[in-house]
């Protein structure tokens, strides 16, 4: 009769010599802070992570101390150094190198932001940004994360993915109303990745801000694999959707041809 595997302590990365568990426990405290929960308590972060207090509080002194985050006496917050441990990942994938020129052309000729991201789980995380100042969203830097159910980068992002992944996505995420526009149905988001599936784009408007709207379109690299997500964002007062389609659409496809040949 055959006798029941072994537990080898390779299948659990905590029990291998090298493991820094000091280390693994302040990454935890980091990715307890969101969006939606920009600023916690210590007993509220040792809740969430599941730590002693105690073991709680020494991660987020060492991390005070470093700057990657600050307190007011009650309650800590990431600070913007946090983004620096991420950033030279991101600008050293050869899609970031590839977009970003095209990323200026499509500003400059458009007067309006653009972006290009990549997804992350549950987000859209920026590559690269270029901003314009009247557009409050687009100054948060590369590296930064926004929901991808109820933006359009996120719904292109997640319309590459295999339906088996998207059901998972949905049953995971908890849907935020960010503004009375923002779709918090699963239902109704699945519909909306499956249409972005269909005619290769999305566009969404103000369900992430109000009177911001934006339209993305997946990167695809030489193997038809999206690989990232081409984004320009505007407002309702500027645009419509139907004129994102006829002027927007044309110019961003002519980029991403010319990124792929890049890539490839």
């Amino acid at each position: 009769m055959d006798q029941p595997a072994s537990r080898h302590p390779a299948d659990d990365p905590a029990e291998q010599p090298d493991f820094v568990t000091a280390l693994a426990r302040g990454l935890a405290v980091i990715r307890t802070f969101g969006a939606q929960t920009k600023r916690l308590s210590l007993a509220e972060v040792a809740r969430q992570v599941n730590l002693p207090r105690a073991t709680v509080r020494r991660s987020l002194i060492t991390l005070e101390t470093l700057g990657y985050v600050e307190s007011d006496g009650k309650t800590f917050m990431l600070t913007p150094k946090v983004l620096s441990l991420g950033h030279s990942y991101l600008a050293s994938l050869p899609v970031t190198r590839a977009v970003r020129p095209y990323l200026e052309k499509m500003s400059a000729l458009l007067n309006e932001g653009s972006s290009a991201g990549i997804l992350d789980r549950d987000d859209a995380v920026f590559l690269a940004r270029v901003p314009v100042r009247r557009i409050a969203r687009d100054t948060m830097p590369a590296g930064s994360r926004i929901p991808a159910f109820c933006t359009s980068m996120g719904r292109v992002l997640l319309a590459a993915q295999p339906d088996a992944t998207i059901d998972e996505y949905l049953a995971r995420i908890s849907p935020h109303a960010y503004t009375p526009r923002t779709i918090t149905d699963p239902a109704k988001i699945r519909a909306a990745i499956l249409e972005a599936r269909r005619v290769s784009y999305s566009i969404v408007e103000e369900e992430l801000d109000a009177g911001v709207m934006a339209i993305s379109i997946p990167i695809k690299d030489a193997h038809d694999r999206t690989v990232a997500a081409l984004g320009i964002t505007s407002h309702v007062e500027r645009t419509t959707g139907e004129q994102m389609i006829e002027r927007f659409l044309p110019l961003m496809r002519d980029a991403v041809k010319e990124i792929r040949a890049q890539l490839a």
